[in-house]
């Protein structure tokens, strides 16, 4: 069950009035519109960074076809009838669901892979802010893949769409699979994988990143240092915010690596 509900809402709310007419610098192929259940504003302020319960979170634009996978959990009765973080009111009988980052109007299906049920929900609001759990379902939605009983599952969750519109299955087949996938928003943020005094030694360093991972591309940058010497540093670019670079930094063990803004 997701609890601090109204934490979340507070913060985004703040964000809100704190930020409003702050333009985004990062380089975008569509910046969020508002949709018929989520206005502009609420887009803008539920796609900043927040902190709850010590943790912070990063918002990130995804890709259609992305997947990923956890614990999926529900909530129903406690919360009908409340505020939900794009500014709905909450119908434990719609198929709606939270996710800690993910846009919202992210259409995302939702399959139990426990017991082989799924469902699509639309994204409305934000946690479960529970360690392991990935997505929190309406009652609706949960109990159409059985959460009712369960109460919690291992679950795998993949984009739909966007602004509660959803692909059809041959073109989210056909996008997950490409190497220049479909996506909200380019991201620059980037891990930072070498840097070289000679030319050849960024080249290279570059050549063995090239095709390595689909979504993430690496380039080279030329810096000059005060005696105007120059510097070749190898940017790794694509990720969808900074938590997802940090992450990545974390996880494949890059000595010396750390994080860069194109």
């Amino acid at each position: 069950m997701r609890i601090h509900h109204f934490i979340v809402l507070s913060v985004l709310l703040l964000s809100t009035s704190l930020f409003t007419g702050c333009a985004s610098k990062a380089k975008v192929k569509k910046k969020p519109t508002a949709t018929q259940h989520t206005s502009a504003a609420r887009h803008k302020a539920t796609m900043r960074s927040y902190k709850v319960l010590g943790k912070r979170y990063h918002p990130t634009y995804v890709e259609v076809g992305q997947v990923m996978k956890g614990v999926s959990s529900w909530y129903g009765p406690n919360f009908h009838g409340k505020y939900t973080s794009n500014g709905e009111i909450y119908n434990m009988h719609a198929r709606t669901a939270a996710h800690k980052t993910w846009p919202m109007d992210t259409m995302v299906k939702v399959s139990n892979l426990q017991n082989g049920k799924s469902t699509i929900v639309r994204v409305n609001d934000r946690g479960p802010f529970v360690r392991g759990r990935i997505i929190d379902c309406s009652y609706t939605a949960g109990k159409e893949i059985g959460l009712d009983r369960m109460g919690i599952a291992k679950v795998s969750i993949q984009v739909l769409g966007f602004a509660g519109k959803i692909q059809t299955g041959k073109n989210i087949k056909h996008v997950s699979k490409s190497t220049t996938p479909t996506r909200v928003q380019l991201s620059n943020f980037g891990v930072q994988v070498g840097a070289f005094r000679r030319k050849e030694g960024a080249q290279t360093i570059k050549a063995h990143y090239t095709g390595l991972y689909d979504r993430y591309k690496p380039i080279v940058k030329t810096f000059h240092d005060e005696g105007g010497a120059p510097l070749y540093r190898v940017w790794l670019m694509g990720f969808g915010s900074e938590q997802e670079a940090r992450d990545f930094k974390n996880s494949h063990d890059l000595a010396g690596a750390f994080i860069v803004r194109n």
